[in-house]
């Protein structure tokens, strides 16, 4: 299970749904010494947004929204861990600055000078560090159930298991403990069923398993001051976007949307769906509403 539905594009071989992609699309890397960080490039628009896809994703779950977004050219990256980028052991955990050195590079060498912000579920983590990186670059942030801000607990267990510290490097190659404990819950019903399926499909395989882990460590630096970030939206006066999923239970979304709320120029967004289809939805919404990104 990843945090969203897959998307297709035509370089896969797959069905091409709409004519607003282009066909010069094209997988790039930008590189820092032994680490690599994969993108492609949808749309030929003017208006850039660089994208960060959720965990378990990759690059092309935003080959839908670049679809119907024509004024549009999104720069979508995997995340380190995932699809073609590679964060080598000398650069983890991932520092913000280190993030920050490898988009610099990505903008001169695309003679970006100002571009906007979309990022789903992980994929926050990446764009707030950009956020605190660029502030005055920015014209837009839109944001989908964002981790980075406030993260449910059960989320915790799923993705970035620090309280089992000790325990989750055993449990990748031995996960009979862990799958015990989620079972424990579920007959308990201490939480919520959706959860204790999302956790197990992340934790049904060993590559799964050994995703999550390095997830965890790769990024347990990139925290945030969140009054840091009210302060630098209000500053810069920059759009604020806030999608949430009415029955997501992955992402706390009461806590989102105080954050939200304590933002001038902002708007929150609640789409009754949960956590897995939310990035789906966002899509069918900006169909609907062209106008986002104008």
């Amino acid at each position: 299970m990843v945090d969203g539905p897959q998307t297709t594009d035509p370089s896969n071989g797959k069905i091409q749904n709409s004519k607003f992609i282009t066909h010069n699309s094209y997988p790039v890397f930008v590189q820092e010494g032994r680490s690599r960080l994969h993108y492609k490039v949808y749309g030929s628009g003017e208006q850039v947004v660089l994208a960060f896809h959720g965990y378990g994703q990759d690059h092309t779950h935003f080959y839908n929204i670049a679809g119907v977004l024509p004024h549009v050219k999104i720069v979508a990256f995997d995340l380190f861990f995932h699809g073609q980028s590679v964060l080598h052991k000398k650069d983890t955990p991932l520092q913000k600055e280190f993030l920050a050195k490898l988009i610099q590079k990505l903008l001169d060498e695309q003679q970006i000078s100002r571009f906007s912000l979309m990022a789903f579920s992980m994929g926050g983590k990446f764009a707030l560090t950009l956020l605190e990186a660029f502030p005055e670059k920015i014209n837009q942030v839109l944001l989908v159930a964002p981790d980075g801000i406030s993260t449910s607990f059960w989320y915790s267990v799923a993705t970035y298991p620090g309280w089992l510290q000790g325990l989750f490097k055993r449990t990748v190659v031995r996960p009979a403990r862990f799958f015990k404990f989620i079972n424990w819950l579920d007959n308990k019903r201490l939480v919520d069923p959706g959860l204790i399926k999302f956790a197990a499909w992340q934790m049904n395989s060993t590559q799964k398993r050994l995703r999550v882990y390095k997830s965890w460590v790769g990024f347990r630096a990139l925290t945030f001051d969140i009054r840091k970030i009210v302060k630098l939206l209000n500053s810069q006066n920059i759009k604020f976007t806030l999608f949430l999923g009415e029955y997501d239970q992955v992402i706390s979304g009461q806590r989102l949307q105080v954050f939200a709320r304590s933002i001038t120029n902002s708007e929150l967004i609640i789409l009754k769906t949960g956590h897995t289809f939310l990035l789906h939805e966002v899509a069918t919404y900006l169909r609907r509403h062209p106008g986002m990104f104008s």
